[in-house]
């Protein structure tokens, strides 16, 4: 007797953001194979993005991002429906790194005529992601911690920021966020485009 194994539909966001990647690499006109060696991501990942068959992780889409010139906060609007002046909290989208437990709202999503934009972001005690480059190098970022401890790591400085610290930088490199502990981390980023 055969059994049939059903395949978990692929969340509406994660199949909303693989189908804009894959129009992305075709608008370019790249093959997978092309863009693997622009990002530096395997073309079986880019491959099972694209499909939503996998939920991107923060580290992915930033190296998709700086490779197709958008911040992550662009990236993710353009898989939303419009572009409205107010944003309810309810109507934020809310975007989660299943891997790392990483959060983000975007509280003001991103509007091509504009230049700025604040995320919320949540890291669990322990949580640490890494971004190998910027979405867009010269990236203006203020990180303003609400609740908790954040450590940053930007050209090779370590910045240690707790409940009220604000950190000002430029992104042209590597950067790292974690989470030291022992609470959880709450933090606006406001991204500013250079």
């Amino acid at each position: 007797m055969k059994q049939h194994v059903l395949q978990a539909e692929p969340d509406p966001v994660d199949a909303r953001l693989g189908a804009r990647l894959a129009e992305l690499r075709a608008e370019r006109g790249w093959s997978l194979g092309e863009l693997a060696e622009r990002s530096g991501v395997s073309r079986s990942t880019l491959s099972r993005a694209e499909r939503a068959e996998i939920s991107p992780t923060a580290a992915l889409l930033n190296r998709l991002c700086n490779v197709y010139g958008r911040t992550m906060s662009q990236l993710l609007s353009e898989v939303e429906a419009e572009h409205a002046l107010l944003v309810p909290a309810a109507d934020q989208p809310v975007w989660r790194d299943r891997e790392s437990g990483f959060v983000r709202r975007s509280v003001s999503p991103p509007h091509a005529g504009l230049r700025g934009e604040l995320v919320e972001g949540r890291l669990a005690a322990g949580a640490d992601i890494a971004y190998d480059r910027p979405p867009v190098p010269g990236l203006e970022q203020h990180i303003w911690v609400l609740e908790g401890a954040l450590e940053v790591t930007a050209q090779d400085v370590e910045h240690r920021l707790g409940t009220g610290d604000c950190l000002r930088l430029r992104v042209w490199g590597p950067t790292r966020f974690r989470c030291p502990g022992p609470e959880d981390v709450r933090y606006v980023l406001a991204v500013v485009g250079p």
